[in-house]
Order: structure tokens, then sequence, then C-alpha cells
């Protein structure tokens, strides 16, 4: 049986980054084609639209660039994807750098100045704090799976 592997969905193509484009990453799919992915946008389950404003963590909350409070779309969205985890039993997740919802170990600060912090998006927090392996494309891709 297959390793079932949470993904961003715009890691595989999907177009639903906050504007209307993807992450596509060919050698990231071709170095997990033995794995079963899971695609997941925790913004989209979460209710927001794309295209959308860009967002960030500002004191543990997630602000878009208009200054409207979207913490409650993000925290939604976490808890679905935990959800569909634990309903899988999936114990990997492989998740966007740097973003509010999916950034594992660093993302933006919040001044939407393209300046990095250490941290997790909202996402991965959830899944780090059950338990779930959470992973971004560079470790793929620099150290393999």
């Amino acid at each position: 049986m297959k390793e079932k592997i949470l993904i961003s969905a715009c890691l595989l193509g999907v177009n639903c980054k906050y504007n209307g484009q993807n992450n596509y990453k060919e050698d990231l799919l071709n170095k997990l084609k033995d794995k079963e992915l899971i695609p997941f946008c925790p913004e989209i389950v979460g209710g927001l639209q794309t295209p959308r404003e860009p967002s960030e963590i500002i004191n543990d909350k997630v602000m878009n660039k208009k200054g409207i409070d979207v913490t409650e779309n993000y925290q939604r969205g976490a808890k679905e994807a935990l959800a569909l985890c634990q309903r899988l039993n999936i114990k990997k997740a492989l998740l966007k750098a740097k973003s509010p919802s999916c950034g594992s170990g660093k993302i933006y600060d919040g001044t939407f100045t393209s300046t990095l912090i250490s941290g997790d998006g909202i996402t991965a927090k959830l899944l780090k704090e059950n338990g779930i392996i959470v992973l971004n494309e560079n470790d793929i891709i620099k150290k393999g799976d």
C-alpha cells in the first residue's frame, strides 16, 4: 500500500494561490510518484476565494494586506486538514513553504515585505501539534523523502 501524504494543492498545479496561480514543481512530483498524494488547500476549504488578498500572520492573527482579519478562515481550513488526516490515517504532510497556512519553520513576518521569521503557518502548526510530520517542498527537492 502506498504511503498517503497530504499535499498543498498548489504544489500539484491547482490554481488556488492568493494570486490565482499555482506552485507546480515537476521535479517534486517525480520524487513522490510512489506515494498517494491527497491534495488540500486550507485557505480554500476555510472559505477564502481565489484570487484573494495576500495574508500574513501578525501577533497570532492572520491579516490580509487590506487589514482584514481572516484568522477564522485559516483556523477552519487547518481543522479540516487535521480531520482529513485523521480520517484517512495520514501521518505526513507536504505543505507550501512560507505560507501563512502551510509554512513550516519559516513564515513571512506580517510586514508584507518578504521578510522571513521563524514560525509555522496555522495548518502546519496544528498538524505538528497532533503528531503529523510536516515537510515543505524544499525538504523533498533538496533531501529526498
